[in-house]
């Protein structure tokens, strides 16, 4: 198959370059707007078989022209590009996974064009949202009754510095909207919204990590289609101690409004404004970075109270030269292109990924992850 990779920043470098081995993909072409990120992901693929495409991504029609050829894409392009990159897939009829998972029900809007079209879509497939939907749907799955399912997944600095203990791994601005945006969870067979920066936790994870604590925010596409099979779900996010509560402050006084101030003349954005003086602030003290996953969904089976928890602690990843964070993203849509490719999966329209990598193909799947360096512990708790 003919696969295409939108985007060549360390995720997208990372999927062409994992990509490129199987040998269900003939070739796979990583397409950017910037020449020299296209060229750095040619020299770190290293490999006949990828060719760069400097191109824009713009807008849907962009899109559509690089995957007119294209069997199967990946998409790693940011949140404002995801639909337009899901629209130009179903019209160019190729098979599309997204590293984005926000706004599922404009995306399931799409389900019968994508039907029509013959295509598979699959939001949401990095990590979270990604791996933690599908460990949550497959312990909803294993028990007879689920009361409740909590996923828990964050990127932290390997070695925190103060005044706020994090780093940005990706876009600042992604991560402030996790401190402003209601977060999306589902109760008694309902969708529900939480205030930002609620249900704080304090919870520990193995070493290297020890004491964290974490909030609740959204639970994307898991949240429309758990709701039916568990009393209650939602995410939490993990920080370092202290974190959630400077941020907080930040938020009740202001800095983090998007509603433009006038100071002396000039229109200017609070958040704007905050997002310039905090970027220096989250560089960190390395590029090393931890992913933690922890995921846990109680309920009864065969009559007992039991929890299944599945656990991941991933460290810097130093043979491939990249964060966990790109790696725990990019590892898993990278497999999913290739089982597609494979026509291991087969379900057309807009696919969420949690009703899919469940019974049969969930531990084929957590096996690959772990072939390739993403170990995930599972544990199983009965309570007498």
């Amino acid at each position: 198959m003919r696969a295409v990779v939108l985007g060549t920043g360390m995720i997208g470098t990372t999927v062409v370059s994992e990509l490129v081995k199987f040998p269900s993909i003939d070739s796979v072409t990583a397409v950017d707007g910037n020449e020299f990120s296209v060229e750095k992901c040619l020299e770190i693929a290293n490999n006949s078989k990828v060719v760069g495409k400097v191109a824009s991504l713009q807008t849907e029609d962009d899109i559509a022209k690089v995957l007119k050829d294209a069997d199967v894409a990946v998409a790693c392009l940011p949140h404002s590009l995801s639909l337009a990159a899901i629209k130009a897939a179903i019209s160019a009829k190729c098979h599309l996974v997204d590293l984005v998972g926000s706004k599922f029900e404009e995306k399931m809007k799409l389900d019968q064009h994508a039907r029509e079209a013959g295509v598979i879509i699959m939001p949401g497939c990095g990590v979270a949202p990604g791996i933690t939907n599908f460990l949550a749907a497959q312990g909803i799955e294993l028990l007879d009754e689920a009361d409740e399912a909590v996923m828990i997944c964050g990127g932290i600095p390997r070695y925190p510095v103060p005044p706020l203990w994090y780093q940005v791994v990706f876009r600042l601005e992604s991560v402030l909207g996790l401190y402003t945006r209601p977060a999306l969870a589902a109760e008694g067979g309902k969708l529900i919204e939480l205030p930002p920066l609620s249900g704080l936790e304090k919870l520990t994870f193995p070493d290297p990590v020890g004491n964290c604590e974490a909030v609740i925010t959204d639970a994307h596409s898991t949240a429309y289609t758990l709701k039916d099979k568990v009393k209650k779900l939602y995410e939490k996010t993990v920080r370092y101690e202290g974190h959630w509560e400077k941020m907080n402050v930040l938020g009740q006084l202001g800095f983090l409004d998007e509603q433009p101030l006038d100071i002396d003349g000039h229109q200017i954005s609070p958040r704007a404004f905050s997002e310039k003086v905090l970027a220096p602030k989250m560089q960190g003290s390395s590029k090393e970075d931890i992913t933690v996953v922890r995921v846990e969904v109680s309920g009864i089976k065969d009559g007992k109270q039991t929890k299944y928890m599945w656990e991941m602690v991933d460290l810097f990843d130093h043979e491939r030269n990249i964060t966990s964070m790109a790696k725990t993203t990019a590892l898993p849509a990278m497999l999913l292109a290739n089982w597609i490719a494979m026509k291991k999966i087969t379900d057309v329209g807009i696919v969420p990924i949690e009703n899919v990598i469940i019974k049969d193909l969930f531990n084929p799947f957590i096996q690959e992850l772990n072939d390739l360096g993403i170990k995930i512990v599972f544990k199983e708790e009965v309570l007498v």
